[in-house]
This record gives structure tokens, sequence and C-alpha cells, in this order.
């Protein structure tokens, strides 16, 4: 797929106006997430009235490029670099030193791309920009790739390195972005507030305290050998979906009743030994959790992890709605105390490590594939995060998802589309071995 792709521009975009130089300070949630860049794809198909050709239209390279000028005035972060302070902690250099922007011509159809997508290394290559592989420190902390398709679509791919922020703030920027372009104020493209960019109010407490031990955060636990994987992506259908939610407690959110279903299954699918553990790992957002709250535009990473175990035979044997309260009880229990407990635990781990420096939090923050052991999985929720809030001009992309994961025994919820009634996406990445047995009894009543 990538020698259809032809570059025909790469530039580095600076904020069009002067921005705070000052460095911006990690909290310990930003250096426990992958050291690596976030790649997404956006997908428009061709607008009714004729193809996007290079340089004409919503997607004219241009007008990209000014308004993501415009953009990088109030996310300032994104045209920076990752440097290292006077202690040996790792921050953002805000030095304006610039975004990565390319164009691309590809020689390929949004139908061939798109009507049987799968994440891969070669979708990624393909459309979304990659880092060097030497000094982290030297790379832009935000790639885009515009590349027009000769139907006359659209992919943009985008890549933003996971310390500058999490989902949340990765889809309000290309909230603003996409406003620009469209001929909104950069203050109207952005919402009531402007992105909140202070991230000590994650400071760890002096002492640090932690109550638990947070051990889905240890070294240990991503760890182990690389496996083979594949992943796919599969709809939800409505009929599917309102039968797994019936059979949970009114008040089990869709997250919770689609994630016991996704755990039931990859057990059975691996023949895991019924007397065995299996852990179910949980991301938490937590910017409403915290007392105060953080500003509903908080610019970082503000989500926690947390673990669910138990047996394998108690998974299976139990009612689906009993494994989805076990699992809602799980993601409830994250408040204010869990997450500062976190914060805390993440400082001595660093403490124990050698200090704040980069050998330590090397050891700390995961590779950028993730060793989820063979036992478990990790599921993550997109479910009512603006993904397609991303019109340009031409409406919302048709599909947005990542260019590729990063790890076996992964899963994503996502929506399907722009409109409530596209549904909902699985996308999943297992042992290809274990996919006709998942596919079986993931779609069992269909």
């Amino acid at each position: 797929m990538t020698k259809q792709v032809v570059v025909v521009d790469t530039a580095l975009v600076a904020p069009s106006e002067e921005t705070p130089r000052q460095p911006l300070w990690l909290s310990n949630l930003d250096l426990a997430v992958p050291r690596t860049h976030t790649p997404l794809v956006y997908y428009y198909p061709a607008p009714a009235q004729g193809g996007a050709a290079l340089g004409t239209g919503s997607f004219a390279p241009d007008r990209l490029r000014a308004a993501l000028a415009v953009a990088l005035v109030p996310f300032y972060p994104l045209a920076g670099r990752l440097g290292v302070g006077p202690d040996g902690r790792l921050q953002i250099e805000c030095n304006s030193n610039g975004a990565l922007f390319v164009v691309a011509n590809a020689d390929l159809t949004g139908a061939d791309v798109f009507d049987d997508y799968e994440p891969s290394a070669e979708v990624r290559n393909t459309f979304v920009p990659v880092a060097d592989s030497g000094d982290a420190t030297s790379s832009p902390m935000a790639m885009f790739q515009v590349t027009f398709l000769k139907c006359g679509g659209v992919v943009l791919g985008t890549a933003i390195h996971h310390a500058a922020m999490d989902g949340v703030g990765a889809f309000q920027f290309m909230q603003t972005w996409s406003g620009v372009a469209r001929g909104l104020q950069v203050a109207e493209a952005c919402g009531p507030q402007a992105p909140f960019h202070d991230r000590t109010l994650l400071r760890a407490r002096c002492p640090p305290c932690p109550t638990s031990d947070h051990f889905v955060y240890s070294p240990g636990f991503l760890s182990g050998r690389p496996r083979a994987y594949v992943t796919r992506v599969y709809a939800v259908s409505p009929k599917l979906l309102a039968d797994v939610k019936s059979r949970c407690a009114p008040g089990v959110s869709t997250y919770c009743a689609l994630t016991a279903h996704l755990w039931r299954c990859v057990c059975v699918a691996r023949g895991l030994a019924p007397g065995a553990d299996t852990l179910l790992g949980l991301p938490a957002n937590v910017r409403h959790r915290l007392r105060p709250p953080l500003p509903r535009t908080f610019f970082g990473n503000a989500v926690v992890r947390d673990l669910v175990t138990a047996p394998v035979s108690t998974v299976l044997d139990s009612s689906l709605g009993s494994v989805a309260e076990t699992i809602k009880k799980a993601v409830d229990r994250v408040d204010d105390a869990f997450a500062r407990s976190v914060l805390d635990y993440l400082e001595l781990q660093q403490n124990n490590a050698g200090g704040g420096g980069q050998q330590a939090q090397a050891a700390q923050a995961p590779s950028r594939e993730q060793l989820v052991p063979a036992t478990d999985l990790w599921a993550v929720s997109w479910l009512g995060m603006a993904m397609y809030d991303a019109d340009f001009g031409t409406g919302a992309p048709r599909f947005v998802a990542p260019a590729q994961m990063f790890g076996v025994g992964t899963a994503y919820m996502t929506p399907r589309g722009p409109d409530r009634d596209d549904g909902i996406a699985v996308l999943i990445s297992l042992e290809p071995e274990y996919l006709p047995s998942f596919e079986k009894v993931f779609f069992y009543n269909e």
C-alpha cells in the first residue's frame, strides 16, 4: 500500500502568533503513558459535487496549513518538543518549532482501504507520519498528513504524542482545527473555554502516601514476549447491543455491559483454564472525579488505570449482568482518593527507580507495544468522545479509527459514525488462532 502513495510536500507549521515559551511540566499520568505518538485516520469521502482535487476545496493544503497555524496558538504545546528539565524530568519545551504537515497523493480509493478496514502497520505507514526512531526530543509533538485519493476522497492521518494529551484533548484539538478551517474564529472553534494547560493540578502529594498497591502501573505488569496478533473491526448491531444490555441491571452503562460480554468471549476463545485468574484493565477519565474537578478543557492526560481480577470460572459461570456489575463497581470506585493514590504511587515508583531522571522514567513508561498477559483483556472506551467533530467544510468524517493498535489483548469501543444511530464498533487485537472462536461467541445471537 505504501508504494501507492506519493508525498508531494512536507513542512513544519508554527503557531501564527507568539505563544508562551516556558517549559510545560508533565504530570505522573503524562509520564506513565506509552512514549509514542497515537496514530489515527479520518476518512472523508468525495463530496457530491466532485472530488477534492489536490490544492482545491475544503482540504486545500494552504487552507489546512493556515488553519493549523491558528489552532496551534491555544494548543501551543503541540508545536513544541519533548525535553528534559534541570531535575532530569521530561517536559515539553514550548519552543514553537512547529507541527509536521505532509501532503500526499494515493493511487487508492476509499473502498480499497475502508470497506473492510483493519488497523495495521501498513495503514499507519501509508497515511500517518512516523517519527524518527532516533532521539525522541527532536520529533514534533504533533504530525499530520492529508492524503488525496483517486476517488476524490481524503484521508487525514494524525499522530500526536501521548505525553501531550489523552483522547479527550486530541479530539478537542481536532474540533478547533477543523472549525478554524471552516471560517470560525479560534475562540469560537475552541468552544466555551480555551484548553487548560496547567498540569500541576495533578502533582503528587508531599510526602506521597498511596493507599494501595496499583499493580497495573508496576514495571512488570506489561512485560513479557511479544505475541503475534491481528486487529479486527466489528460492528455491534442494535440487536446485539440491546440483548447484552437487557441482561444487565438498569444503570449499567453500555461500556460496562459490552466489556462484560467481550471479557467472557475472550476467555472462551482462548480456552482459558477455569481455575486460572484473568485480569481486566479499565482506564477511567478522572476530570470530573477529582475534588475539585479539573477544568472541563484540561489538556493533558487525565486517565487512571484500574484492574478487575477474577477466576475464569467466575467470569464464565456468572450471569452477564453479574460480571457487568463487577465492572461497574470497579469503575465507580475511581474517585478523587483513588486518583491521588495513583499519582502518589507513581511518584514513589520514580523515586525508588532513582529519581525523576530519564532512566527512571523509561522504566516507568510502558513500551509502544502493550504486552498484556495472555489471560487478560484491556478495554478502552471512546464512547461519548467528540471523535467525529472534525468537519473541515465537507461534513463530518465518515470513519475515524486508530491507524494501528499496539498489542494483543486490547479492545476499543468507539462510535461507528457521526450519528448516534450509526451504532458502535469494537476494535480488538487478538491472537489469530482465537479469532474464529471469538467471532462465534461474540455474535452468538445473530
